[in-house]
């Protein structure tokens, strides 16, 4: 066994994540695993501004194409493709770099979730009966729970299932489940963690020009035929790139305002990344992508 090394890579998207972290494992032997929320899916590719096979260069990439676009995506999911590209990694005697935007899963890496109990058929028909009624699930929720709820949107069907499949298969209020099921990190050792930092006017840039670059590339017809295969109705397809796009074929948008509310709406989700990761990561390397580059190889 050789000595296994790991790294993780953030930035806010566009910042240069991707070409930087297929470098780097050029460079120490490494696998990657991509931190993405929307790269995850098979099928959309250009407006989740995947890698193609030649961008990453004979790199094996894990994290992309995992799931179908109907299908369901969470941190538990992303926890256990974790610990499998981990035993990979192991057995291929390859290192590891974790990169993305989606820092969220790297943070839950690190601090680790409470293992959720199974739930019986009987008590997810119950729970699926509460949920007729969201606005009554959430109010009882919140009689029982405060603590907890207080944290949860009235709208959080995703939460207010979990909340509700924890209390009726433990009888105990999710504050009292978690207390009694304390997080497993699924990262113990040390992870050293770079972060990529641009001036916001040039990143702004780097996000037109990207925007441009999708439009040109056949954003819109990706997003047509993903609509007739999936419809509007999976998460997936709430995500920003497809919403702006569906609504320029509802003829909401004409094509120039298509590619601004692309680029606006990705620099705001790009300023709350780098929020994100200002805020949850101790210790952490920033720099250029230049300057991170020549550390790093």
């Amino acid at each position: 066994m050789h000595n296994f090394k790991q790294l993780a890579l953030i930035g806010a998207t566009a910042s240069g994540k991707t070409s930087l972290a297929i470098k780097v494992a050029q460079h120490i032997n490494a696998h990657i695993l991509s931190l993405d929320s929307l790269s995850v899916y098979k099928e959309i590719d250009i407006v989740s501004a995947k890698p193609t096979i030649k961008e990453r260069q004979g790199i094996q990439h894990f994290g992309l194409d995992y799931l179908y676009p109907h299908e369901n995506f969470d941190v538990t999911t992303f926890i256990t493709l974790y610990h499998e590209v981990y035993n990979q990694c192991l057995h291929d005697n390859k290192n590891l770099i974790i990169v993305g935007g989606t820092s969220f899963y790297l943070k839950m890496l690190i601090d680790g979730i409470s293992n959720l109990p199974s739930i019986s058929q009987k008590n997810r028909k119950k729970t699926q009966q509460c949920l007729l009624d969201v606005k009554q699930a959430y109010e009882m929720l919140y009689a029982i729970d405060n603590t907890y709820m207080a944290h949860i949107e009235p709208e959080d069907t995703y939460r207010i299932e979990k909340a509700l499949n924890i209390y009726f298969e433990t009888s105990l209020t999710p504050t009292q489940y978690f207390r009694e099921n304390p997080p497993v990190p699924a990262i113990i050792e040390p992870l050293p963690i770079y972060q990529i930092v641009w001036d916001k006017a040039m990143l702004r840039e780097r996000i037109s020009l990207r925007t441009t670059m999708m439009l040109n590339d056949g954003l819109i017809d990706e997003i047509c035929r993903l609509e007739k295969k999936y419809t509007r109705a999976p998460n997936s397809m709430k995500s920003i790139g497809i919403k702006e796009t569906l609504a320029y074929l509802d003829g909401i948008y004409d094509k120039k305002m298509l590619s601004d509310k692309i680029s606006i709406n990705t620099a705001r989700l790009a300023k709350r990344q780098t929020t994100f990761n200002n805020s949850q990561f101790d210790n952490v390397i920033k720099g250029s992508v230049e300057a991170l580059e020549k550390m790093l190889l």
